[in-house]
């Protein structure tokens, strides 16, 4: 017996025919706005709007956060089917607040639809936002969880596609296995789908970064649910993006500091005002 991976998934009520932004400008080569190819992944700063710069650096992506802002993570379904996206910040699921595992709930984002996912899920009308703040006040700090502060993810499944039944089976077809070797299948599975959740989890990271997501104040933002059937166990992409202040980004060298500007000459007298060849002439005489 196949044990199917079925959720009641959320679906996404408020954002769901959002218009795409405009085009932007070519980025500089340090830094991007998007990355995925399945679902495209931004964060967005909500008092401005804009997409914060994404910056790679040694196999990592960063974006630089201000303590106090408020953030969305955006995503946009890149192709023309379902895909459900897990999200989770500081290793916590934005959905269903359990430490993160890519088995677990998340949104379902119909072929081309793109919303900000601006908060921590609270019902089916409201979130509380997710905020920059200190580790030590971030919702995962607060809750026990401060290991993985510093971190946004998202796992990305497709959707199983129906399979057309399968013709009858002729008199002499093999019987059906009994109940019990069928139950044991069926449990292997769900150990071989644990283990598979289980080494999914990125190792431990290096220091905690100074920046966290705090649990910010409630704000409305409505879903409904929906049934999904992922086509696998093990995600078919995931998205990781750190972030941390932007001094500290310097700092580590992650955002590459500008040399300093060249100064103009200073004022004053010059040491060579006048360029005539030759030696020193007598002054003029005194009178």
């Amino acid at each position: 017996m196949k044990r199917r991976l079925f959720f009641t998934a959320l679906a996404l009520a408020s954002l769901a025919a959002c218009a795409e932004n405009p085009a932007r400008p070519l980025s500089p080569p340090s830094f991007q706005y998007r990355i995925g190819s399945l679902m495209q992944v931004s964060v967005v700063d909500r008092a401005s709007g804009r997409e914060l710069p994404i910056h790679r650096h040694r196999g990592e992506y960063w974006v630089a956060g201000r303590p106090g802002a408020r953030y969305a993570i955006r995503a946009r379904n890149a192709m023309g089917e379902r895909v459900m996206a897990v999200m989770s910040v500081d290793g916590v699921n934005v959905v269903t607040g359990e430490t993160a595992g890519v088995l677990q709930n998340g949104y379902v984002f119909s072929g081309g639809e793109r919303s900000d996912i601006t908060g921590w899920r609270k019902s089916d009308s409201q979130i509380a936002a997710f905020e920059f703040t200190s580790i030590g006040n971030s919702y995962a700090s607060r809750t026990g969880r401060p290991d993985d502060v510093g971190v946004i993810g998202v796992a990305m499944f497709r959707e199983r596609v129906p399979v057309a039944p399968a013709p009858p089976a002729v008199a002499e077809a093999a019987p059906a296995a009994p109940a019990a070797q069928a139950r044991s299948a069926d449990s292997a599975l769900g150990a071989e789908s644990a283990a598979s959740a289980k080494g999914s989890v990125a190792p431990s990271s290096p220091p905690s970064p100074s920046l966290g997501t705090a649990h910010g104040r409630r704000e409305s933002s409505h879903v409904v649910h929906t049934a999904f059937e992922r086509a696998q166990s093990t995600p078919d992409e995931v998205v990781r993006i750190r972030y941390d202040s932007r001094e500290n980004l310097i700092a580590a060298g992650v955002i590459p500091v500008p040399p300093p500007p060249r100064w103009p000459r200073p004022e004053g007298p010059s040491a060579f005002p006048g360029s005539e060849t030759g030696y020193v002439p007598d002054p003029p005489a005194r009178y």
